[in-house]
């Protein structure tokens, strides 16, 4: 099969074609990776790309407990840690980038942080917190166009800083209701200045950070993630612009020769589905790597995702629970269910116990 084939993916080459797909896991005590957190990603080597859970560039952008920055001296050296026992394992890593945005709460920040987002719309519902459990989330703080600076400035920092200690390459994640997300999508963006109104602004923050990124550490060391009628994080799954937007986006992106798009496709968690052949439609103006997934539970599952035009297949889930998920799926062995009790808890307990199992 194609998937357990090597990749070219730029100047570096994957030996399969299976992605482990970013997940938060918050395991990063004071938002700092930690040997747990490197114990994890080298029992999961077996991929041909890890892409990790979602990185906050800024103190700013933490907005969950315990996720990882890549804003300090101490995190990008366990971010080192990290790439140095994914590389033992033959395997490549890239860090996602990650802003909450809006999608935060004060007790999850440090002192003198901020939530921000495009425009102070406030997310619906509650956020977990270690110190006073559900809280709801904070109304946020519109951000100025210093602001906004500054946020890509952090973002540019993060990507620079982990790359010159090992990193493979950086994942903007601009899917899923975050920063990057609120920006595009109207629900969230309802700004009157040059980021916001129609698709060509919405896009502006996005694209102005990927050129900076890319002029900063190289093309082929930077991806982008995006969720074309995703509703996660009160995002609109359906706005009457979403192809042209998107159309628009990718063949920006193309002209900026950047490593891969990941494609979001959450259908088997339950989300909407996809109205058009959207995949297709990227793929094709695009031209370049695509990855994308979703509901995957065997070789022929990942096969299929290939078949269908896309590049590398990302597999989420059944990665908490199978390290060796590659050995299973060339074997046919049967995968193990996760305990989804422990996907958000602290500590070894669902998280690298699944060894041997």
């Amino acid at each position: 099969m194609n998937i357990f084939k090597s990749y070219s993916l730029g100047p570096i080459t994957l030996k399969n074609h299976i992605v482990m797909a970013p997940m938060t896991r918050n395991r990063a005590i004071d938002n700092i990776p930690n040997d747990i957190m490197a114990t994890y990603y080298e029992q999961r080597s077996d991929a041909g790309l890890i892409i990790t859970e979602g990185t906050s560039p800024s103190p700013n952008g933490l907005g969950y407990a315990r996720i990882p920055g890549a804003y300090t001296k101490t995190q990008i050296e366990g971010w080192k840690k990290i790439a140095t026992t994914v590389h033992a394992k033959q395997s490549k890593i890239f860090v996602q980038l990650m802003h909450c945005g809006r999608a935060s709460a004060k007790p999850n920040l440090p002192e003198g942080a901020k939530t921000l987002a495009p425009s102070s719309v406030q997310l619906s519902g509650e956020i977990y917190t270690d110190s006073l459990g559900t809280h709801s989330y904070d109304i946020p703080e519109a951000m100025s166009i210093e602001q906004i600076q500054n946020a890509q400035d952090e973002y540019l920092q993060a990507a620079i800083n982990l790359t010159s200690v090992g990193i493979d390459g950086i994942e903007l994640h601009s899917a899923n209701g975050y920063l990057l997300d609120q920006f595009l999508n109207p629900a969230s963006n309802i700004r009157e200045d040059e980021y916001g109104g129609n698709y060509k602004n919405r896009t502006r923050f996005l694209l102005e950070l990927t050129k900076k990124t890319v002029d900063a550490i190289g093309s082929e060391k930077v991806g982008v993630r995006i969720s074309p009628y995703g509703i996660f994080n009160d995002m609109e799954g359906n706005y009457d612009d979403l192809i042209e937007m998107y159309s628009y986006l990718v063949t920006e992106l193309a002209k900026l020769e950047i490593a891969y798009v990941h494609i979001v496709d959450h259908r088997g968690m339950g989300a909407p589905d996809f109205p058009t052949d959207i995949v297709t439609t990227l793929k094709d103006l695009f031209k370049g790597t695509i990855i994308t997934g979703g509901n995957v539970n065997t070789a022929k599952e990942a096969q299929e995702v290939l078949d269908k035009g896309s590049d590398l297949v990302y597999v989420g889930r059944p990665y908490i629970s199978n390290p060796n998920l590659v050995e299973k799926l060339k074997n046919n062995i049967a995968l193990t269910p996760p305990i989804m009790d422990t996907f958000y808890t602290p500590g070894k307990v669902g998280y690298t116990d699944y060894v041997g199992i």
